[in-house]
């Protein structure tokens, strides 16, 4: 069989025509654009640190699981412990997949324009039969996963990055205002780079890309690139190119968001500065071009959600139902959950990414380092260990009676009040385990042979790659 060993440059143009595709969404145009807005004078220092999170962990991400070999964040999360993977995997996916995320896709493009298009005898029912038809069509295109290169990677993408730059390219050659940018309004005028990196938590990217590199290894292997190395090194480069296009376009956006201080008020959210903008240069037909694009972005990034979280579940739960399956039953509950409205979703998903962000970013930087932590599978276990207790102790405001029980926190602990209290406990953990005698290799084929797919080695699963 002929099978290539390195991806073409076509090919490459591809895959990171894909993993651009699935990670912007809904939140990569909104935040953006918000925190220009708020921003001001500081828009390139936040603009920085939004940049970190959510394009630099994304895209690592994917490629850390393309470098450590594994076929699934449940195989990742099983070199902590079996218990961990089964209850952080799901957790992850539904949080990225049904419960938050793939909601958040259908209102977020409802409100940013089609509310409006219904006539005023069914306004009432307008949501529901936009929810209706929007998962429809995700469902559709997630039923054939094996198309989704086609749909995602070489239609929706170019499409979405068309409309897009018809707005991002009248902003910077007509700006909205001739004065200087104003000053920063509250919380960005405190710490602008640490408010950007939290900013960047919200697009929920860093947590989809344990979920996406399933999709994209899988989207490679469709390409014929089988062989470990290769696969990651096409995931690799095609992250690359993923990257410069979702790290552009964030600048773009956010300082057409700065720019746009001069015709709205500071505390305007993102959809609506993308819709006003795009109404301010092209008038009604701006609004259209401003529904279009949010519909595209998370059109796309809705079925890459649902394919990832579907393929996963089968995978996880085989008796129970199969991919097809996981589907219908994952679009359902987006649909219904769509209908409780944006604010509601994105009020109930912040305390939970609180607790799940930094467990993902401490696996992502466990994969990287993986020659270094397989044969030492305490680190893996001892840095989620540490970072899940401080992750626990960190939501424990969010709890009344709680609160006073760990105000000592905000002294001792360094980063607390900045959203970073798991850090420092995440690197003890994993000094703790460096300090942990090492497996040796007859004990890590033989944790292998007895732990299944638990801990399946790097040459099983680059070859199923």
């Amino acid at each position: 069989m002929n099978t290539p060993q390195r991806a073409t440059t076509r090919q490459v143009l591809l895959i990171g025509s894909l993993t651009f595709g699935l990670f912007f969404g809904a939140g990569n145009l909104i935040f953006p654009a918000s925190l220009g807005l708020q921003s001001g004078t500081e828009t390139g220092i936040t603009a920085l640190g939004f940049l970190l999170t959510a394009v630099g962990l994304p895209i690592i991400g994917v490629i850390a699981c393309a470098l450590a070999g594994t076929t699934s964040l449940h195989e990742l999360a099983s070199r902590v412990g079996p218990v961990f993977a089964v209850v952080f995997t799901t957790a992850l996916y539904l949080t990225i997949g049904p419960f938050f995320a793939v909601p958040r896709t259908a209102t977020v493009s409802y409100e940013m324009g089609f509310a409006q298009l219904f006539p005023e005898g069914i306004r009432d029912w307008s949501l529901l039969i936009f929810t209706l038809v929007f998962f429809g069509a995700t469902a559709i295109a997630a039923l054939r996963p094996g198309k989704l290169m086609d749909i995602v990677g070489k239609y929706l993408t170019p499409i979405f990055l068309v409309l897009l730059a018809t707005v991002l390219v009248a902003a910077m050659l007509f700006p909205m205002g001739s004065g200087p940018l104003p000053e920063p309004i509250a919380p960005y005028d405190a710490h602008p780079a640490v408010q950007g990196l939290l900013d960047g938590y919200n697009t929920m990217d860093a947590l989809a890309s344990l979920a996406f590199s399933i999709v994209v290894l899988e989207a490679v292997r469709r390409l014929g690139i089988r062989e470990p190395r290769a696969a990651a090194g096409a995931v690799a480069r095609g992250g690359i190119v993923a990257a410069v296009l979702m790290g552009t376009i964030y600048v773009a956006l956010a300082f057409m968001g700065a720019g746009a201080s001069s015709i709205l008020p500071r505390d305007t959210n993102g959809a609506v500065v993308l819709s006003e903008v795009a109404n301010h240069y092209y008038g009604r037909v701006g609004l259209m071009l401003a529904a279009a694009i949010m519909l595209v972005a998370c059109l796309k990034t809705a079925i890459g959600l649902v394919t990832a979280c579907s393929e996963m579940f089968a995978e996880m739960f085989p008796k129970f139902l199969s991919q097809r399956a996981w589907v219908l039953v994952f679009t359902a509950i987006s649909c219904a959950l769509a209908n409780v409205g944006l604010e509601a979703i994105i009020s109930a998903s912040v305390p939970v990414l609180g607790f799940l962000y930094p467990l993902a970013i401490v696996l992502i930087f466990l994969a990287l380092a993986n020659r270094v932590t397989k044969p030492r599978p305490m680190v893996n276990r001892l840095s989620i260990a540490f970072t899940t207790v401080a992750s626990l102790l960190a939501l424990a405001p969010l709890v009344p009676p709680l609160t006073g029980a760990v105000e000592w926190m905000t002294e001792f602990v360094p980063g607390y009040e900045l959203g970073f209290a798991w850090v420092l406990p995440a690197l003890i953990g994993a000094a703790l385990g460096f300090c942990w005698p090492r497996r040796e290799p007859e004990d890590d084929e033989a944790a292998t042979g007895s732990a299944g797919p638990t801990e399946a080695s790097a040459e099983t699963a680059g070859a199923s790659v």
